[in-house]
């Protein structure tokens, strides 16, 4: 008597394929490379024109390059995220891929995974390479530079980015036409950058929001979120935000940090969770 052994739902050497070939397809894209090359190009840019005096100001100087590619992070990374993950779905769906991938004897967990994973590797080394272009224009020129700081902000970087990426993702999974689905990433993207900080600035103003509200309504946003943990890194307390930063400061004090990290990990958790369910559970391919 034979017993079937059912085939469990996630292989990790079936994952790892997939996101193969979604890095590979990433590399093969135009607009990855646009993004790459724009943010590299632009991160060295900043940090020349934040250098001219490195070797008089010191760190002083490189307080200005690394607030320069905070700025260039807020603006690009998310965009970034948004697109890509925004194509991840709805595009290989409008292209009949999905569908021939599905043709194989893999789970749908598995496929919406090794997507997830390819295109975070593909961002994670597009902003490696913008770094990198940061970091050696400011050795070349002789700045001082905190290597924690430097690393630190570059790690945010890549978790603002895994978290845009899962909600272009999540955007994706609830709709099948490529164009609508970019459409709308832009929407979110203009929304969270550019609105996002208005938006709380005017009800506060209208309102006479409590510093309290202000600051929590700031950090809900995850591009806010990372700039204030950023901001610790090079300024070495959020003072500088005015009231809402001494909110912060006194009454989370050495908690902030966790405090604003974790929200930048729920933004990667979440979205990425409800999308994973909306592909694997009600997404038509």
């Amino acid at each position: 008597m034979t017993v079937a052994v059912a085939r469990p739902q996630i292989e990790a050497g079936t994952v790892v394929t997939i996101a193969r070939k979604e890095l590979r397809d990433s590399v093969r894209n135009k607009w990855f490379w646009l993004y790459a090359i724009a943010f590299a190009g632009l991160a060295g840019v900043l940090t020349t024109l934040a250098l001219p005096s490195a070797r008089v100001a010191g760190y002083g100087a490189f307080g200005r390059s690394a607030s320069s590619l905070v700025a260039l992070v807020q603006l690009i990374v998310p965009l970034m995220g948004l697109t890509l993950g925004a194509q991840a779905l709805a595009g290989q769906q409008e292209r009949g891929t999905i569908r021939f991938l599905m043709s194989h004897p893999i789970s749908r967990s598995e496929a919406f995974i090794g997507m997830y994973l390819g295109l975070a590797a593909a961002l994670s080394a597009a902003i490696a390479a913008g770094f990198g272009s940061a970091g050696v224009i400011t050795v070349m020129r002789g700045g001082a530079a905190d290597a924690g700081s430097f690393a630190r902000i570059a790690i945010l970087s890549w978790i603002l980015a895994a978290a845009m990426l899962g909600v272009g993702m999540l955007v994706s999974a609830f709709t099948s036409r490529s164009g609508v689905a970019s459409g709308s990433a832009l929407f979110v993207w203009l929304g969270l950058v550019f609105l996002g900080d208005l938006g709380v600035m005017g009800t506060a103003l209208a309102t006479d929001l409590p510093v309290g509200a202000l600051f929590f309504s700031a950090v809900a946003n995850p591009v806010e979120a990372f700039r204030l943990a950023t901001l610790t890194s090079f300024e070495g307390s959020l003072d500088v935000l005015g009231p809402a930063g001494t909110y912060a400061v006194d009454s989370f004090g050495s908690a902030l940090d966790a405090l604003l990290i974790s929200v930048l990990i729920l933004w990667v958790i979440v979205p990425v969770t409800i999308a994973w369910y909306r592909f694997t559970r009600g997404k038509d391919l």
